[in-house]
């Protein structure tokens, strides 16, 4: 007679931090693990005394949901004097294998700070922006009721010349500027501008992505991965991408030997 097999401490734990999206009760208590995690890995900024999630918090608090990004294009809609990247991100939910959200984004070496900016690092934050907007259009109320500002930190660096009201210009103060400024150049593609490092490409990223997707890969993985992607330099990127590889071929044959 089969003796009934045991969960694990591990399965068990799995099971208590898998989130539906649907539930507002369980995504309240992921709100209080998300403002907690948030705090101690200093995924925010501070902008003019207000908090905004750095896009990794927001990749944080997807992939407790089980919904992860995929870039779905990344389009060079540049002039002869514009630098300029559109970017196109859906959000599939890797329990219905379903798209749950999308977020388009642009970034233009014509906004402030990105003057000089390499071609890939415009690309990159459209599409840096592009994550942030897709999370920010299903998971603002969770940001918030983290406590915090539910507009993804990447956005703010390019926002505070809109106007109040029509017909009226905002004059942006020379302190708010300022801050704006270190806020925008605390990202990567800011980084790369003075340490001349060449972060992941877009198309490295993606892959990235894809291969995180797979059933195999462990939601642990995937949250580690995901809080470090937009970090990894291009020959960090390729080695991530061919470890990746390596652990689904040898997982997917273990599951046929075993089968």
């Amino acid at each position: 007679m089969n003796q009934p097999v045991k969960e694990t401490k591990e399965q068990r734990k799995v099971k208590v931090e898998s989130y539906d999206i649907a539930k507002s009760d369980e995504t309240l208590h992921l709100a209080v693990d998300l403002a907690k995690f948030i705090k101690e890995n200093r995924l925010y900024q501070n902008i003019q005394g207000k908090e905004y999630v750095n896009v990794e918090g927001w990749q944080y608090a997807g992939s407790r949901l089980g919904i992860l990004p995929v870039v779905e294009h990344v389009i060079n809609i540049s002039t002869d004097d514009e630098i300029k990247y559109q970017a196109k991100v859906n959000l599939l939910d890797l329990r219905s294998q379903q798209v749950v959200g999308a977020g388009f984004a642009i970034c233009s070496s014509r906004e402030q700070g990105k003057k000089y900016y390499q071609e890939f690092a415009i690309a990159s934050m459209a599409q840096t922006r592009a994550i942030g907007k897709a999370y920010r259009n299903i998971l603002a109320w969770i940001i918030r009721a983290a406590g915090y500002e539910p507009t993804p930190a990447e956005e703010m660096d390019y926002s505070g010349n809109e106007p109040a009201k029509a017909g009226k210009q905002v004059a942006v103060p020379t302190e708010k500027k300022a801050t704006m400024k270190a806020a925008a150049d605390t990202t990567p593609e800011a980084e790369e501008q003075t340490t001349g490092v060449r972060y992941a490409s877009a198309k490295q990223k993606e892959e990235i992505i894809r291969l995180l997707n797979n059933p195999v890969v462990t939601r642990q993985e995937k949250t580690k991965m995901l809080l470090n992607i937009n970090r990894f330099d291009e020959e960090r990127a390729a080695q991530a991408i061919e470890k990746l590889k390596k652990v689904i071929e040898e997982r997917e044959d273990g599951q046929s030997a075993a089968a």
